[in-house]
C-alpha cells in the first residue's frame, strides 16, 4: 500500500507543513557548502506554491540533543533556500511557541516559513505527543519530503501525522521509494550491486537480501578485507581493517552467492600504505602481497578494470559505499573510476542508483552530480529500505486518522 502523493491533495488556501531534510554541511562561516538536499526539496515546494498553498518548512540540522546551539541554526539554510526559490523565506526563531504560532497564522498563500532546528527540542527525537501536537497545530495539511530521516520515528515525521486527515508524501520521498524499491523488486538485468565503505556492520541485512536478487556483487572499500579474510579465502590482508566478529557472516554471504549463482567479485589488488595519511607513501600491490605493516586504502588498477567490465554489461546498478579513502588524493582513484563508469553507462541507457551518504559525497567531489539516474538523499534510510525494513515515517503516512 502506498500513501497519498502530494499531487492528490486539495491545497488551495491551505497551510501545509512540510518535513524536509536540510541536514546540510556548513563551513566555519556558517555558509552551506553542499545544497543538494535543499535543491532536492524544490519540486515539492514549488508545486505547493503553484497550488496556492502557504508553506511551513521544518527540519533538523546536526545533533544538538535538545540544546540551542547557534552554530546549528537553520538560518543559513533559509538564506540559501531564498536564493534557490527566488522568493522571501520567513525564518522563525523557534519551531513551537507563541511567536511561531503567530507567524504561521499570518502566513499567506504563496509565502514560505522555515522553522528553527527541530532538534533544539529533545521532544523531537523522543517523539513526545505534546510536541507533536504543537507542531501539528501550525498547519492544515501534512507532507513528508524528508527521506533522509524516514527510518526514524520522531515527532515531526511520525508523531504529528496522527493529527492530520490530509497527509501525503512529497515528490522527493515518493521518488526515493519508487527508485529504491524497483531496484530490488523489478530490476532490468543484469543487476549489479557495488558495495563499499569501511565496515560490514550495518549492511548485514542488506547484503543478505541483495545476494537473493543481484546478478553481480562487487565489493570494495575497507569491508572487502573482512570478506578476503573469511573462509574459504583466508587471505592475509596485512594491517587492513578486519571485523573479526563479522567473519562468519562474510563466509555465509560467500556461500549464499555460490548457492544463488551470484557473481561475487572481491579485489585482487589494492593501493596500500603503512599509515592512514594523505602524505603516506603508497604502492599498488596484489592482495596476496600485503605485508603485516601495510594496509589497503583503495582498490587497485586490476580490480578497477574487472569492476568496469562487469558494469559495462549491466542494465541496473546500485552503488553504496566508496572503494577507498576517497577523501585523500592518493586513495581516490578507485572511487572516482567507479563514479565515472556509472555516469558513462547511464548515458548508454543503464539505470544507476547511488545510495546516498559517502557515495553521493564522492559524486559531488568529482563533479559528477547529476550524472547518474538517481542519487538518494538518505544513507541510513536507503540502507534500511533496501534491506526490506519498513520505514516508520513512510508507514505513518498510510494510516487513517
Amino acid at each position: 500500500m502506498m500513501p497519498k502523493h502530494v499531487k492528490d491533495l486539495a491545497l488551495q488556501g491551505q497551510k501545509v507543513f512540510v518535513r524536509t531534510d536540510y541536514n546540510v554541511p556548513l563551513d566555519s562561516n556558517g555558509k552551506v557548502t553542499d545544497d543538494f538536499r535543499i535543491r532536492s526539496s524544490l519540486p515539492t515546494i514549488k508545486f505547493l506554491l503553484e497550488q496556492g498553498a502557504a508553506v511551513i518548512l521544518a527540519s533538523h540540522l546536526g545533533r544538538p540533543k535538545g540544546a540551542v546551539i547557534p552554530e546549528l541554526s537553520l538560518a543559513p539554510v533559509a538564506r540559501r533556500l531564498a536564493k534557490l526559490v527566488q522568493a522571501e523565506v520567513i525564518f522563525a526563531p523557534d519551531c513551537v511557541g507563541a511567536e511561531v504560532e503567530s507567524l504561521a497564522a499570518k502566513l499567506l498563500p504563496g509565502q514560505i516559513l522555515l522553522l528553527e532546528n527541530l532538534r533544539f527540542h529533545a521532544a523531537e527525537t523522543k517523539n513526545e505527543p505534546e510536541f507533536s501536537k504543537q507542531l501539528a497545530a501550525l498547519a492544515d495539511v501534512y507532507v513528508n519530503d524528508a527521506f533522509g530521516t524516514a527510518h526514524r520515528a520522531h515527532a515531526s515525521n511520525v508523531g504529528m501525522t496522527e493529527y492530520f486527515v490530509d497527509k501525503a508524501a512529497g515528490f522527493l520521498l515518493m521518488k526515493e521509494i519508487e527508485f529504491l524499491v524497483s531496484a530490488i523488486e523489478n530490476p532490468v538485468r543484469p543487476f549489479t550491486v557495488v558495495m563499499g565503505g569501511s565496515k560490514v556492520s550495518g549492511k548485514i541485512d542488506l547484503l543478505k537480501r541483495l545476494a537473493e536478487v543481484a546478478d553481480n556483487i562487487l565489493i570494495g572499500g575497507g569491508m572487502a578485507f573482512t570478506f578476503l579474510s573469511a573462509p574459504p579465502l583466508n587471505h592475509n590482508v596485512g594491517s587492513s581493517p578486519v571485523e573479526e566478529d563479522r567473519l562468519q557472516f562474510a563466509a555465509d554471504v560467500i556461500d549464499l552467492c555460490l548457492a544463488k549463482n551470484v557473481n561475487l567479485v572481491l579485489p585482487s589488488d589494492c593501493i596500500a600504505a603503512n599509515e592512514f595519511s594523505e602524505t603516506a607513501k603508497s604502492q599498488e600491490l596484489p592482495i596476496r602481497g600485503l605485508e603485516d605493516d601495510l594496509m589497503g586504502l583503495d582498490i587497485g588498477g586490476r580490480t578497477v578494470k574487472s569492476f568496469e567490465r562487469i558494469l559495462d554489461d549491466s542494465k541496473t546498478v546500485l552503488w553504496n559505499g566508496p572503494m577507498g579513502v576517497f577523501e585523500m588524493t592518493p586513495f581516490e582513484n578507485g572511487t572516482k573510476a567507479i563514479a565515472k563508469k556509472l555516469c558513462e553507462i547511464t548515458e548508454q541507457g543503464a539505470t544507476t542508483i547511488v545510495g546516498g551518504g559517502d557515495s553521493a559525497a564522492a559524486l559531488s567531489k568529482f563533479g559528477l552530480d547529476g550524472g547518474v539516474t538517481h542519487t538518494s538523499t538518505g544513507g541510513g534510510a536507503s540502507l534500511e529500505l533496501l534491506s526490506g525494513i519498513a520505514l516508520p515515517a513512510f508507514e505513518a503516512l498510510k494510516g487513517a486518522k
